[in-house]
Formats: structure tokens, C-alpha cells, sequence
């Protein structure tokens, strides 16, 4: 059987580049599309600046490359302001789904959701994909924007289905997030032999679902073979189904990094408390419509990300 002809778009990215490779690994022929295509990089690359393209635009560009799947990794979280989150979060995937579903040829369509297009949740609460979203934050409302476009254009009669994934961990993590820069500062103290490092963050008091980035990416590959009867027009949570404390994994990349680092958390400097944040995914309706479950244990994707630094 031939492979699929995939579109990785926001290939270039944290989530982007492994979902890349699993589909190659897969056997698919696999084009990674971002803003500029790196010199000397392997595999098929083009450059497309996402965020400036038309729908028309958009819509050349497919047809020229004839895809069967699209996936949408891009979008923007860290060191981003508003109006860069609505560029990517929403307002492209306005214009990308109105792109595909001017194609003569059926295009399954995945994208990338997140965990925190739910908003806060009661401890102890699993988030189900039924769950009434109420995101607080600019990241969240403009990702559930994105997802609202793909399944309104479901209902329209585009094959869409929308991956919501949790807090994605392991080698490549960027080092504006919690854990990859507890990795790039555990790097440097490693360089520098400081025998009485610190490493100071804001309190740890935050349990949350990780999920290995490579775990995602098998989803991904799995969403986009999955039947279109059952899985089109669906949100399908993508997580571990834990909710782990956050003082936990820190303690345990210190640990595996073998320095001897104390950590430090401090408090706000106008004295406020975060309070407590739980966020657990629901996670059973991967295994049905998908055949997915997470694989790989979070010390592997704690591990890989500290050689990866």
C-alpha cells in the first residue's frame, strides 16, 4: 500500500518536527511547510509564511502539493502577544480550513488543540472532550477559536478532527516552557561545575498532565487514519491522564542530571500566590476512536530531554 502525501505545517516547531518524523517513519511521503525552510535540512521542505498567506494563497498552495493529510502544528504560546496569537491560533485557521474545503479531492484535516482551550477545572476533575470550554488566558481562547473554526467546517462537510493535547514534554522542549528551561539552566550548571548551584523558579504547586511529545506525535498519525465516520467533526483528548505534581518532575530532572542543585521557589514579588492549578485529561475516547494510549513513561521524555540540551 502507498503512502499517504502529508503537510506538516509549523513543521519547524517543538510538536511540528516529531509529528514529521512519525509519519515518515510510517512510510508516508511527508512535506514540512514553515515560515523559512532551513539550509541543508533533510527531507521535503517549502516556505510559507502562515500567518501573511490568503486563502487563495493557501489554497494554490495545497493544490499544488495535492495532499491526503493536512496537519496543522503551527501556531504560537511562547513570547507571543496577543495579536501574534490571533494571527496563528485563529484567524489561519479561518482562513486554512476555508483553503481545503475549496480542493476537489477529500484532504483529511488534523489539528493541533490544546489542553488549555478547557480553562481552570476542580481538582480532581478529569476534562472530558464534552467538557463547556472556559479558557482565561489569550492562548487558550484563541486555540479554542481555531478548534471552533475545523468543526463548524466539519459540519460543512470537511474531514477534520481536532487532537487536544496536553502539556507536551521530552527532547526538543523549548526552554520558554517549565521543564525545558529547567533543562537549558541544569545544562549550564553543568558547564560551569557550580558545586552550590540554585535553580529558582515560581512556586511548584501546580499538578498537570504531561504527555511525551513522541506520544503525541503517534496520535497524530493515528488521528489521521482513522476512520471518518467516527472520528470526523470529534475533539480527542491526547494526554497521560495523570495529573502529576509539577514539584515532582523538577525534583526528578535534578535528580537524573546528577548535580548537586538546590531548588528554590519563589513567590511573586508583590507577595501574591498562584493558587493550585489541577488539569487531568480524559483520555478513553483516544483509545477507542484512535487504538492510541501513551507509551513512554515521563522519566524516558525527562531523560531524553536532558541529553537533548
Amino acid at each position: 500500500m502507498r503512502g499517504r502525501d502529508v503537510v506538516v505545517l509549523g513543521a519547524t516547531g517543538f510538536l511540528g518536527r516529531h509529528i514529521a518524523d512519525a509519519f515518515e517513519a510510517a512510510g508516508d511521503r511527508v512535506l514540512r511547510v514553515s515560515r523559512s525552510a532551513p539550509p541543508g535540512a533533510a527531507g521535503r521542505r517549502a516556505a510559507l509564511d502562515l500567518a501573511a498567506a490568503t486563502t487563495g494563497e493557501l489554497a494554490a498552495f495545497l493544490a499544488a502539493h495535492r495532499p491526503d493529510v493536512v496537519v496543522n502544528a503551527a501556531g504560537t504560546v511562547w513570547q507571543a502577544d496577543e495579536r501574534r496569537m490571533r494571527e496563528l491560533n485563529d484567524a489561519f485557521v479561518r482562513r486554512l480550513v476555508a483553503a481545503l474545503s475549496q480542493l476537489p479531492w477529500p484532504v483529511r484535516l488534523v489539528q493541533l488543540g490544546s489542553v488549555h482551550e478547557y480553562g481552570p477545572a476542580p481538582a480532581g476533575v478529569p476534562l472530558t472532550e464534552d467538557r463547556e470550554p472556559a479558557p482565561t488566558g489569550t492562548y487558550g481562547r484563541t486555540k479554542l477559536s481555531g478548534t471552533r473554526w475545523v468543526l463548524g467546517a466539519a459540519r460543512e462537510g470537511l474531514d477534520a478532527v481536532v487532537v487536544r493535547v496536553a502539556n507536551a514534554c521530552g527532547p526538543g522542549a523549548p526552554p520558554e516552557s517549565l521543564l525545558g528551561k529547567v533543562a537549558v539552566e541544569l545544562a549550564r550548571q553543568a558547564d560551569r561545575r557550580d558545586p552550590a548551584g540554585e535553580l529558582r523558579l515560581s512556586p511548584l504547586r501546580a499538578r498537570r498532565d504531561f504527555v511525551d511529545v513522541r506520544d503525541v506525535a503517534d496520535a497524530v498519525v493515528a488521528a489521521a487514519g482513522a476512520d471518518r465516520g467516527a472520528a470526523s467533526g470529534r475533539i480527542v483528548n491526547v494526554g497521560r491522564g495523570e495529573a502529576v505534581p509539577v514539584r515532582r518532575l523538577v525534583d526528578r530532572m535534578v535528580t537524573l542530571s546528577g548535580l548537586p542543585v538546590r531548588l528554590v521557589e519563589q513567590e511573586a514579588p508583590d507577595g501574591t500566590r498562584a493558587a493550585p492549578e489541577w488539569q487531568q485529561t480524559d483520555i478513553a475516547l483516544a483509545g477507542r476512536l484512535l487504538s492510541w494510549r501513551p507509551r513512554r513513561e515521563l522519566d524516558e521524555s525527562l531523560r531524553d530531554l536532558l541529553a537533548a540540551v
